[in-house]
């Protein structure tokens, strides 16, 4: 117990800045994610294989979304597998910095696996929207295209920036961030959307939280690109 601890402080020292992350990511899915590769570290599995687990929580969850008829059973399981799947996302990054095993390969994987959940989830969305739901117009359809526009551009966006910030900037030191700034991010962190699908078995109430987090997506959207421009430019 007394090494399990340690270790879980030893991956408290080495985390990852929290710039740039909301309350949910730093309070709730980075610990999470660490006691996670804690014990994965003791088991002696491997960054890839956490990072295939999590896709193996997170990919029949959304299929239940597009084949299973929504109900209280479904919304909690869906919820939960999603939450779990984005805890071991976290989890695989923080053992390959403690195992020192971190690869191009295995970022590779992450960040594919990630592009590939982002425009998955919205896609079970808009099955479900249209099998299962009595939508006030057909325009609601259009709901989940516009999500995924949003939150696809918003991680393909953000990686490249960090990508040519790194060519062609020198390294800026780490800094707190804002407490303001970590709740004002919320709505648009992937895991207030994986809480969201808690309330898919009552249509009206998960119609209106997923729109009121589209409109978030659409409105930091277009703020991050104008900030990430500026800071390029």
């Amino acid at each position: 117990m007394t090494g399990f601890i340690e270790m879980l402080r030893h991956m408290s020292a080495a985390q990852k800045p929290a710039k740039g992350v909301s309350v949910y990511t730093l309070f709730v899915n980075r610990p999470a994610g660490r006691v996670l590769a804690a014990l994965a570290y003791r088991v002696g599995a491997t960054p890839n294989q956490l990072t295939v687990l999590g896709a193996l929580f997170t990919f029949p969850a959304l299929a239940a979304v597009a084949l299973v008829r929504p109900g209280p059973g479904l919304s909690v399981g869906v919820c939960a597998a999603l939450a779990v799947g984005f805890a071991l996302d976290a989890a695989d990054g923080q053992l390959a910095r403690t195992q020192r095993s971190g690869s191009p390969s295995g970022e590779w994987l992450d960040h594919v696996l990630d592009c590939v959940k982002l425009v998955t989830v919205h896609l079970v969305v808009l099955v479900s929207f249209y099998r299962f739901f009595s939508l006030p117009d057909p325009l609601f359809l259009l709901a989940p295209l516009l999500f995924e526009l949003a939150a696809v551009v918003i991680f393909f966006a953000g990686i490249l920036t960090e990508q040519l910030k790194r060519r062609t900037q020198a390294p800026a030191p780490a800094a707190p961030a804002p407490a303001l700034r970590s709740l004002l991010l919320l709505p648009v962190d992937y895991g207030v959307t994986c809480l969201s699908f808690l309330f898919l078995g009552s249509q009206h109430v998960f119609l209106s939280v997923y729109c009121a987090l589209l409109l978030a997506h659409l409105l930091f959207m277009a703020a991050f690109l104008v900030k990430w421009f500026r800071e390029l430019r």
